[in-house]
């Protein structure tokens, strides 16, 4: 499996190798915004660049992955020992803190 692995990595940096651009252009370089041309902020202007919405969106993943680790626990939660219960409540503790600390930076707010 490990093999298939690595064989299918290999092949994706082989066959973009291959097909992917061979000129770098200006166009091809600029940074893409939804289809418009990129405004303010970026690199060499001078301006810090926004990085809100990325953080917002590294927090959605997080807190998206806390999901996958809460199914099994409640497909089979009749089933588990009593320590995987506060093995969960420490989960929680944890996400809770990580999310009183992002409130606490602001990262939520949209000014």
């Amino acid at each position: 499996m490990l093999l298939v692995a690595l064989g299918i990595g290999v092949l994706a940096v082989v066959v973009s190798a291959i097909l992917g651009p061979k000129k770098a252009t200006r166009i091809k370089l600029m940074a893409y915004e939804s289809g418009n041309d990129p405004e303010g902020g970026g690199v060499g202007t001078g301006q810090r660049f926004p990085v809100h919405f990325y953080l917002v969106a590294m927090l959605f993943i997080v807190f998206d992955i806390e999901t996958a680790f809460f199914y099994p626990l409640a497909v089979a939660y009749q089933k588990l020992i009593p320590f995987a219960f506060f093995e969960a409540i420490t989960f929680v503790a944890l996400l809770l803190v990580g999310y009183f600390y992002i409130l606490k930076k602001g990262v939520l707010e949209w000014n």
